[in-house]
């Protein structure tokens, strides 16, 4: 048994990072620390934690820690933990979205561009990120285009050239008709151009193209101008300022009631480049600084596009040791600024100022749905709690329910449930969905903190009118005050309208029309999925089950062995007993029972 007062005691005062456990020994918090004695007895002191934190602490089941020589080797320990563990109560960046960047593997005799979503350290530059894939791919057709650089991606000797070369969009080096040092300038051009390096591309190419010009190549020269002029306009695209600084991220946050957005800006060579934005959840009692040195150990580890500069508006309490981490990682002096006036506080403030149109056109998005339902159904309030219930049975068999959970207009598939019906018997779906309903409300009148969480503000029911008006008996029954609706299919079981009680339709846009749609059919897979699996347990139940002492394994393990159950009762008790885990009372007791 642990015992967490006597482990305290036994804490170093070393730096190192310690690992929280929940009762399953799941991990669910790590930290580092430059005292590990002082920073873990602080959660279990009475002082004034975060609401987060406070709900962590009172799962903590037990507690382990890892020794380090230093912060630094503690802080990198921690940023590994937490990217293999996850775990519950550290600030983590859950989007799975990935951005494209532009890939050139400059180690190759004759490089390619393409996009790519992973960075790797292999040796190659990486540009980016881009907005879009539909940015990525735009920029790397013009500078195919306009260098020339192969359009392959295995590059094999040929031969014959491909069409590429013959419409002048190819240099063809898989025929040997250009250098490698010819091909590697192309490349070097590219690089340069993406690094927004175009004043140099620009000279070059101006000096190329008179010196075309006065030896009468003019079909080389217009090339070479019309080259000149498209990387003007790539330029002018790009730039932001006049920042002196060639390597810069810009980090800006806003924040809701409920959400956190942080959004970078990826700033070269006074351009920028791309940018990014990330979401985070339940963080309202915790400061931005906080959030922004999670973040910052998170985004930034093993992550090989790390600038040289790194600005926001808050001072962070770890600025140092991050500062010495970053570096670190890159070979090369990586600083943590916060400015205080001028273009480099502007440009703070624009990145904040985009994270909060952000956080606001996803609130838009989110709520739109919601905000919908309210106008059109009459609503007192959002519905910003959505659950749907759909009854399944086959002729009154393995009579089952599914419920789906809506949150802000996004379906939460980990809060989906199933029942299975308890009080009806034979086919008759509005008294099944009567029962459900009612086990539902009950649930949050008796226990509000348990599994269901707080009632819905709508229930939704996939069913005639008969099981909408047994849901709303429910309801009545239960003394709760929640608006039910049912909702309306067409022939292609598509959602169309919703309906109340007294038959009338609300008509609903496409939008929300989809969205509906997609939760009938969440509820609908639900109960469906818990329908077949007791049907299913059912087909594969035998007289074996029957017997006390045979459990899954060892049944399995008699099948396995003989094939059948009318071969396991044939079989003498000698036979019988060659089965792993069958003693000899235990095969005298099959042979009893299946003869």
């Amino acid at each position: 048994m642990f015992d967490i007062e006597a482990e305290l005691k036994k804490l170093p005062q070393k730096p190192g990072v310690y690992i929280m456990h929940d009762k399953d020994d799941k991990i669910i918090y790590v930290g580092k620390a430059i005292s590990l004695r002082n920073r873990v007895r602080q959660y279990f002191r009475k002082n004034v934690k975060t609401k987060r934190i406070e709900n962590m602490v009172a799962l903590i089941d037990h507690f382990e820690y890892i020794v380090t020589e230093s912060e630094a080797e503690a802080l990198i320990l921690e940023c590994n933990l937490i990217k293999k563990n996850m775990p519950k109560f550290n600030v983590l960046l859950k989007d799975d979205k990935t951005y494209p960047y532009i890939k050139i593997n400059v180690k190759a005799d004759y490089p390619d561009l393409y996009i790519t979503r992973r960075i790797l350290n292999d040796g190659a530059k990486y540009f980016g990120p881009y907005p879009s894939a539909a940015s990525a791919k735009e920029m790397i057709s013009f500078l195919k285009d306009k260098f020339k650089i192969r359009q392959c991606r295995s590059f094999k000797y040929k031969d014959r050239p491909c069409l590429n070369y013959h419409i002048k969009k190819c240099l063809a080096p898989c025929m040997g008709y250009v250098s490698k040092e010819a091909y590697r300038e192309q490349v070097d051009q590219i690089v340069d151009l993406l690094e927004g390096k175009t004043d140099k591309i620009r000279k070059q190419l101006e000096a190329e193209m008179k010196e075309e010009a006065q030896k009468q190549n003019y079909e080389k020269a217009a090339e070479l101008r019309d080259r000149i002029i498209a990387i003007e306009r790539v330029s002018e695209k790009q730039k932001v300022s006049n920042l002196s600084e060639n390597n810069i991220d810009v980090i800006g946050i806003a924040r809701n009631e409920v959400d956190v957005c942080l959004e970078i800006f990826f700033i070269r060579n006074s351009k920028m480049i791309g940018r990014e934005h990330y979401f985070l959840k339940d963080l309202q009692d915790e400061e931005d600084a906080e959030i922004l040195a999670s973040f910052i150990k998170q985004y930034y580890n093993n992550n090989p596009l790390i600038p040289s500069k790194i600005m926001m508006r808050e001072e962070l309490a770890e600025k140092e040791i991050l500062e010495v981490w970053l570096t670190n990682q890159v070979d090369r002096k990586v600083e943590l600024k916060t400015p205080q006036k001028g273009e480099k506080l502007r440009l703070v403030e624009m990145a904040e100022k985009n994270a909060k149109i952000t956080l606001e056109n996803k609130d838009k998005e989110k709520y739109s749905v919601i905000q919908e339902l309210k106008e059109v159904l009459g609503l007192e309030k959002l519905p910003r709690k959505i659950e749907c219930f759909d009854i399944s049975n086959i002729s009154g068999e393995y009579m089952v329910a599914g419920m789906c959970v809506m949150m802000d207009g996004v379906i939460k598939k980990n809060l989906s449930r199933r029942f299975k019906i308890k009080t009806v018997f034979g086919q008759d779906d509005p008294r099944c969905m009567n029962e459900v309903i009612k086990r539902r409300i009950r649930q949050s009148q008796e226990n509000p903190k348990g599994g269901f969480g707080s009632l819905p503000d709508l229930i939704l029911v996939d069913g005639g009118i008969t099981q909408m008006r047994a849901a709303k008996e429910a309801v009545r029954e239960c003394n709760a005050e929640i608006p039910i609706f049912g909702m309306v299919k067409n022939d292609k079981h598509r959602t169309r309208a919703l309906m109340n009680e007294e038959r009338k339709e609300f008509e609903i846009s496409e939008d929300l029309k989809n969205t509906i749609t997609r939760f009938q059919d969440a509820v609908h897979d639900t109960a469906i999925r818990y329908h077949r699996k007791l049907r299913d347990e059912s087909m594969t139940q035998s007289s074996l089950d029957q017997i006390s002492g045979i459990g899954t394994a060892k049944k399995a393990a008699l099948l396995k062995h003989f094939g059948s159950v009318k071969k396991i009762g044939e079989a003498s008790v000698e036979e019988l007993m060659q089965v792993k885990g069958i003693n000899e009372n235990l095969a005298k007791k099959i042979k009893e029972e299946l003869l």
